[in-house]
């Protein structure tokens, strides 16, 4: 087995270690402070083991036409998990992966490259200013946002402010895609839900079905688009797991929600 690697991130003055996962031959853990943060399986890198990369992962795979090119901006980069995802499973996709680590950006692309051929740009900023400012002109199909955990969150990445400035990098039928991880009573999460609702016409919150007692820690997938999703669709995000799982809109989620 290969040796596990470190790199000290000046910038947070944390370590960063990849080790190989002793169970999946080819995958490789990511953990900033001793906190693991990205599991990626560099030979199958379309199987993803965490259950919240899973389930944002299952919202990808509903965008569009199957397998074609989707254009993300991914703002959190970790080990480039769904970045790598992505380009395995619908080639040709021209993502962008921003990080305000740029230790950590190289410290990954040494150790666990990028296949060939995966369209990924990198970029080395805050997220808020890459929204508003950065990449100008471009849009895309999904933005996805996995920077934060609970009330620790960066307050220029949570407010309703924010959510405008991502739909408006949306093309047209795109979602905003945003993992938060919080604990009981989930106060956190809710506000974040009611700060997409005043901005998207239409939003979900996918989790496992325990996260909706508001009695355990865990992280919650919420999606904002300005299109609703039909009914087909939702299903499919349902069943595609993992299970048990639930996904609420509507009066459903109205009624997570309130306090």
């Amino acid at each position: 087995m290969s040796p596990a690697r470190q790199r000290w991130l000046s910038g947070i003055g944390e370590h960063a270690v990849l080790e190989p996962d002793a169970w999946v031959p080819g995958a490789w853990v990511l953990s900033i402070g001793g906190r693991e943060q990205s599991h990626v399986n560099l030979a199958a890198p379309q199987e993803i083991f965490y259950e919240y990369l899973r389930r944002l992962a299952n919202h990808l795979d509903l965008l569009g036409a199957p397998g074609a090119p989707l254009r993300v901006l991914h703002l959190g980069a970790g080990a480039l998990t769904l970045a790598r995802y992505v380009a395995a499973t619908r080639p040709g996709s021209p993502q962008v992966a921003v990080d305000l680590e740029r230790e950590l950006m190289g410290f990954v692309l040494e150790a666990l490259p990028l296949p060939a051929g995966a369209d990924v740009r990198l970029v080395v900023d805050d997220a808020r200013t890459v929204v508003d400012s950065g990449l100008p002109g471009e849009r895309f199909d999904a933005i996805v946002l996995d920077v934060f955990s609970g009330a620790d969150a960066p307050a220029q990445l949570t407010g309703p402010d924010f959510y405008a400035a991502v739909a408006a990098r949306l093309a047209p039928g795109g979602v905003a895609l945003i993992n938060v991880g919080d604990d009981p009573p989930l106060r956190f999460a809710k506000s974040q839900l009611a700060a997409m609702e005043e901005v998207f016409g239409f939003v979900t919150v996918a989790a496992p079905t325990e996260m909706f007692s508001c009695r355990y820690p865990g992280n919650l997938i919420m999606m904002g688009s300005a299109e609703r999703w039909d009914s087909a669709r939702l299903d499919a995000l349902r069943a595609a797991g993992p299970h048990p799982g639930t996904a609420l809109t509507g009066p459903d989620l109205d009624a997570f929600r309130r306090p």
